[in-house]
């Protein structure tokens, strides 16, 4: 059996639509986590949240039946639904959230819907089943073997989502991507500022050919080079880059640019460029100045840099020349009193 992995987007969503410049507030690598579901006859709803693709083998069969890389409950025999009850990784404002049925053709579910709240601590399945749920998406419709993406417009923050479908069957992932949200009062004075976890994320970047940027914001070390990002060679005299707005204003103190596991493909060299918005337009270069000036790297090294100026910044541009891989960027400083007041805000909001 194939799969077409079809990306079937709403008619309210524009042609260009790609949620996965976003994070998966679910992502494992975030810490995210299934809470408990109701039915997981066939098959178990962690895999809903397993970071790689779905994959397929046929007639590989268990005591149960079919083996699926997905969440699959029994055929219902009376009226109702099948629902998973899923812990964000990094709680946050949801846009968007991707279903996918991969593989699941004759047992998919009709129709599926996602609602959230906003609960503070770790609770368990009863205190989830009695708090109040938001709806974050409406009832709708999905298709075998496809994948549907659904925006969502909720502006609060969400720590936890309800996949509910209806009546029965398998989804293989559910993918949760919005800005992170974090609590401000569980930041220590000197943080991460890039952190995805922390609200951080990528605007924009020259090439993403072979690995996400996403991917250089997640916590912990990449265990691999697939968990970094890596552009295709360049064949011109030019250099690829990234653009990264922070989770909040700092001043950063110093940075670590980690070329873990690229050797043959490492870049050369790197430079980091700063800009606070709230006093020069993040779109003009020449609002932007040196944090770190171009510096040569070496391949499979965790490099740490002292910043000689430290200074505010709401973005900063990863300049690598010409071309290559980055496995994880950090740049640990200070809240300003306006970041400060701005995750709190957040927070609250």
């Amino acid at each position: 059996m194939t799969s077409s992995r079809a990306v079937t987007p709403l008619p309210d969503l524009p042609d260009d639509f790609d949620p996965t410049w976003l994070p998966d507030l679910a992502s494992r690598a975030l810490g995210g986590g299934v809470v408990g579901a109701n039915d997981e006859f066939f098959a178990a709803a962690d895999n809903l949240l397993n970071p790689y693709p779905p994959g397929y083998a046929p007639s590989t069969f268990g005591a149960k039946g079919q083996v699926y890389d997905g969440w699959e409950t029994r055929r219902r025999r009376q009226p109702g639904s099948d629902h998973v009850i899923v812990r964000l990784g990094a709680p946050g404002v949801v846009r968007a959230v991707l279903i996918d049925t991969a593989y699941f053709t004759g047992n998919y579910p009709p129709y599926a819907a996602v609602d959230g709240c906003d609960l503070a601590g770790y609770p368990g399945p009863a205190e989830l089943a009695a708090a109040q749920w938001t709806p974050l998406t409406p009832r709708t419709a999905l298709a075998g073997d496809a994948q549907v993406v659904v925006a969502v417009d909720a502006p609060a923050r969400q720590t936890h989502v309800r996949l509910t479908i209806f009546p029965d069957g398998g989804v293989a992932r559910l993918r949760v991507y919005g800005e992170p949200v974090p609590d401000p009062t569980m930041l220590t004075e000197v943080l991460d500022l890039a952190a995805v976890e922390h609200g951080a994320r990528v605007e924009a970047c020259s090439d993403r050919f072979y690995g996400s940027p996403q991917q250089m914001l997640l916590p912990g070390p990449a265990r691999t080079m697939g968990e970094g990002w890596e552009t295709a060679r360049r064949r011109d005299d030019g250099n690829d880059w990234v653009q990264v707005r922070l989770c909040a204003s700092g001043v950063i103190e110093f940075v670590e640019l980690d070329t873990s596991h690229f050797k043959g493909n490492a870049p050369a060299a790197a430079r980091l460029r700063g800009v606070d918005a709230s006093v020069a337009d993040s779109a003009d270069p020449a609002g932007w100045s040196d944090l770190l000036s171009t510096t040569a790297l070496q391949p499979d090294t965790r490099h740490r840099f002292r910043l000689d100026r430290p200074r505010p910044a709401t973005h900063v541009r990863l300049d690598i020349f010409p071309d290559g891989g980055m496995a994880r960027l950090r740049c640990y400083g200070r809240l300003t009193a306006t970041g400060a007041a701005d995750l709190a805000r957040r927070h609250h909001t």
